[in-house]
């Protein structure tokens, strides 16, 4: 895409208002968030026709037809009278100090992963994960003599919950994960309360996994077992918990060996519609925006190795190896991926703040507007958008130096060094493309220090055998390319069933049973981080990262309660509505025939 000139920026702005200059920049804040669950366009064209019989139905009386078009709110019907006691009841302190007691204790049990772990059955330290299975099978006793558990690779978790007699309906699948990130031993004294003490104050809940993600593994199955107890024991639609234990190292034991279960069981595309962690809602310009996220970046880690002849450092040539690796470290970082907005992958966070938050200022309005059909809106919009650095990051491809070794002793010239550059990969790029434009961007560096130059297993030039020499190589295991979009059309059956059911229990948690109408905004974005649906593309193409929890106001998320750090914990009011989801659910898809 041609890009204005800088005028051109400045011009479009000059017609903005006092008040709406000044606002631009709270405007970006906004668009951080939005773009932090980058949205994804999706044509209706692309999304085949749902079946007329389908209960799920929300276009007619949408408030926009264009943009960012809103599902009704939905209720079940069928069971108005249990759902209304469950959410009611999820409210109450009796319910929410049982639920406390049960997240807490589920804290207390380590479940570490570490990136160097080995096989299931070779690695000792696997076995953290057999106390945690023991705790889950005494907490909830209806859960396991009702649902059929089946442990995959010894400690994945499948628990289906079958369907009715004679019904044909496809499942809808929960995903968690019971591992954690491990708690670096010098940060224990950072902690306000330890890291696996599961503390309550009365307001939080405390420790590693509090929200990522034995919040919603808890959660789950907390509901599950509380529809258990007021007697739904055989939904219409059956329910499948899949509880992967390595998603924090890529779910390679886990994830990946349920997914093969499930699909050799329920075929391929043979779920309806899979929910697994991701963020949730907060306020934005004075309205609460939902971003389920409806697809992931790609990842790539590039190892760059370049081998040299050693000696003693008292004569040592032009430049070492490690000199050499500092120039090609110098190159990436000189050429960042470019940062565009292309329309169809950008579109509805900043429509859907731009249509429905009430407290944008309209001028600014008027521009994110137009940019859904207009090049030089869109343009404009692209420009302050690119001004930001982490703005840029969120819509562009990234790349990081995060680690770089070389050298064993201050007197000898180093004879390897290595580098390692993480890409994130964004839904316009692919690994291919990222792998050769990078050995493209580095074969003029190669090329000036005289390097024998191996991109990806092909010899660019020089002889395989001669120093120095410089190999690029993948340090991720063939990479991981960005997600399908899953559809999010005004036909598509999963997606308004989602959405209503949000718009649902928004409403009841703040008191409203009957509404029609709901002030929450649902805008599919795009997940920032890689979670175990990675390995379930073959599953569905109805796959939502959600998790009903809220970020507060200003654009928060869960991302500010410590996840992956010191002081992670879970606010309970917010765990407690993120249950009622879980629960409306349940309910509503049991009520839908066409999914």
């Amino acid at each position: 895409m041609e890009k204005h000139s800088r005028p051109f920026f400045l011009s479009s702005l000059s017609s903005l208002s006092n008040s709406s200059r000044q606002a631009r920049f709270g405007f970006i804040h906004g668009l951080t968030v939005a773009l932090l669950v980058l949205g994804v366009a999706v044509d209706a064209a692309s999304v085949p026709a749902a079946s007329s019989g389908a209960e799920v139905s929300t276009t007619a009386n949408s408030t926009f037809d264009k943009g960012c078009p809103q599902a009704n709110v939905l209720r079940p019907s069928r069971n108005k009278d249990l759902w209304e006691g469950v959410t009611r009841e999820i409210s109450s302190e009796a319910f929410k100090n049982d639920a406390v007691g049960k997240l807490t204790r589920a804290v207390q049990i380590p479940t570490e992963a570490f990136d160097d772990m080995g096989s299931v059955g070779q690695d000792s330290r696997w076995a953290a994960f057999e106390p945690f299975h023991e705790y889950l099978q005494t907490t909830f006793p209806l859960v396991h003599s009702t649902l059929n558990r089946t442990k995959v690779n010894t400690y994945g978790l499948v628990y289906e919950w079958g369907a009715a007699e004679g019904s044909s309906a496809k499942p809808i699948l929960f995903a968690a994960h019971q591992d954690v990130v491990p708690v670096e031993n010098t940060t224990i004294g950072l902690w306000t309360h330890a890291p696996y003490s599961g503390f309550y104050d009365g307001q939080r809940v405390w420790g590693r996994g509090s929200t990522d993600d034995k919040g919603c593994l808890i959660g789950i199955l907390i509901a599950v077992e509380t529809l258990l107890q007021k007697g739904f024991t055989k939904p219409n639609r059956p329910v499948i918990l899949a509880f992967g234990f390595d998603e924090e190292i890529s779910g390679f034991q886990g994830a990946s060996e349920l997914a093969k279960f499930i699909e050799a069981k329920y075929g391929k595309d043979g779920v309806a519609m899979i929910i697994d962690e991701g963020l949730g809602f907060s306020e934005q310009y004075g309205t609460p925006i939902a971003t389920p996220g409806i697809s992931e970046k790609g990842s790539f880690n590039m190892q760059l190795e370049v081998r040299a002849t050693g000696g003693h450092s008292s004569v040592p040539p032009p430049h070492t190896g490690i000199g050499i690796l500092a120039a090609l470290l110098v190159q990436v970082e000189a050429n960042p991926f470019e940062a565009q907005l292309v329309r169809r992958f950008y579109s509805p966070p900043p429509l859907c703040i731009a249509e429905h938050a009430k407290d944008v200022p309209q001028d600014f309005r008027t521009l994110v507007l137009q940019s859904a059909e207009s090049d030089s809106a869109l343009q404009a919009l692209e420009s302050v958008i690119t001004s930001s650095n982490l703005l840029k990051s969120l819509i562009s491809t990234t790349q990081s130096i995060n680690i770089v070794q070389g050298g064993v002793k201050s007197n000898v010239l180093p004879e390897r060094s290595t580098a390692v550059v993480n890409h994130r990969i964004a839904a316009t790029g692919s690994v291919s493309e990222l792998k050769t434009r990078n050995a493209q961007i580095l074969e003029t560096v190669a090329q000036r220090f005289n390097l024998s130059y191996n991109a990806f297993g092909s010899q660019v030039f020089g002889n395989a055998s001669s120093l120095p020499a410089l190999a690029l190589t993948d340090a991720s295991n063939g990479g991981l390319e960005p997600a399908p979009l899953s559809p999010t059309s005004s036909t598509d059956l999963p997606y308004q069933l989602l959405s209503g059911t949000i718009k649902a229990v928004y409403s009841a948690h703040r008191g409203d049973f009957q509404g029609v109408t709901s002030d929450i905004v649902v805008a599919p974005g795009m997940m920032p981080a890689n979670t175990d649906t990675r390995h379930y593309w073959n599953l569905t193409r109805h796959i939502y990262r959600y998790s009903h929890l809220n970020g507060g106001s200003n654009g928060g998320s869960q991302l500010d309660w410590g996840i992956h750090t010191v002081n992670e914990f879970i606010p309970v009011d917010e765990w407690l509505e993120n249950i009622q989801f879980y629960t409306t659910l349940i309910l509503n898809a049991d009520e839908a025939t066409d999914l």
